[in-house]
Formats: structure tokens, C-alpha cells, sequence
């Protein structure tokens, strides 16, 4: 499933690209495995699968935390919809909200949650925006051709 997913347009788009089950399989393996701490989700509504969410430690991924700068105690988020037709009406802002309160600040030692859509993308912007997400700068990702993120941030309420 989730590499039909990923072979979708709206999803390859802005997504790494795992073009082969192969590809996805060793990527996302570990994860599921428990080797490599990123936690992986599958997005329901009207109980059918409609997306994929995951979310990490940002200090467990030192490349990444170097260059985004987002500190100590932060998570990052990363989400896509699985159907093109549930982009731009408010699903995925509800669930970045929903997903960040209920998983991603449920430990307690997370203080704030970070993610980087592609600034091109101005949907998921906007959807991050929505569910309280402020834009803080913008920077360069060696690992996606050089292209210019967001860095958008939450921070945990007292």
C-alpha cells in the first residue's frame, strides 16, 4: 500500500522517491523492525487508510538536526494524503493537529515539533499553518537537489 502511495503524482511530487518496492521495503523496514527510531503511522478516516504520517526525534538524525538547527527536545513530522481529492479541504491540517497533540507531545520530554515541507509546496504550508505551525526560515536540503524548505515549528504548550 504504501508504495502505490508513493507512485501516486500528487504524493512523488513532494516525497523521496522509493520508485520500487524494493526501494520502499529498504527504507521503511527498519522503522517498522524497531532499527531506526522513526515511528511510522498509517492515517484512517471512515476507517479505510488515507494517508501516512511518521514522526522522529530530530536529534537522532545529526545530518538533519545540523541543518535545521531545531535543538534539543524536538520532533519532527513528515505526512502525506493518500487520495489527491482530500488535499486543500482540511483533512490533513486536522490530522497534523490531532497527530502532534495526541502522539508527538504525549512524551513529555518533547518541548517542540518541526517540519520542512518543500517551499514550493504551498498546500502543506498552509496546512501546517492552520494547525499552528509557524514558518521560521528557509533552507536548502543537500539530500532533495538542493531544494528550498520551510522549516516550520510548534512549540509545546505550557
Amino acid at each position: 500500500m504504501l508504495h502505490e502511495w508513493l507512485q501516486r503524482e500528487h504524493v512523488k511530487r513532494w516525497w523521496s522517491k522509493h520508485e520500487t518496492f524494493e526501494n520502499v521495503s529498504e527504507h521503511y523496514l527498519p522503522a517498522i523492525l524497531g532499527s531506526d527510531p522513526t515511528q511510522l503511522y498509517v492515517i484512517e478516516r471512515d476507517d479505510r487508510a488515507a494517508g501516512f504520517i511518521q514522526t522522529y526525534l530530530v536529534t537522532d538524525y545529526p545530518e538533519y538536526a545540523a541543518l535545521t538547527g531545531a535543538g534539543e527536545g524536538v520532533a519532527g513530522v513528515d505526512l502525506f494524503l493518500a487520495e489527491e481529492e482530500q488535499t486543500g479541504r482540511g483533512f490533513g491540517s486536522r490530522v497534523i493537529a490531532e497527530f502532534v497533540r495526541g502522539v508527538v507531545f504525549a512524551t513529555p520530554t518533547t518541548t517542540a515539533c518541526v517540519a520542512d515541507p518543500d517551499a514550493d509546496n504551498r498546500a502543506s504550508i498552509r496546512a501546517f499553518e492552520k494547525a499552528g505551525f509557524a514558518a521560521i526560515r528557509e533552507f536548502q536540503d543537500p539530500h532533495d537537489d538542493n531544494r528550498v524548505h520551510v522549516l516550520m515549528r510548534l512549540e509545546r504548550a505550557s
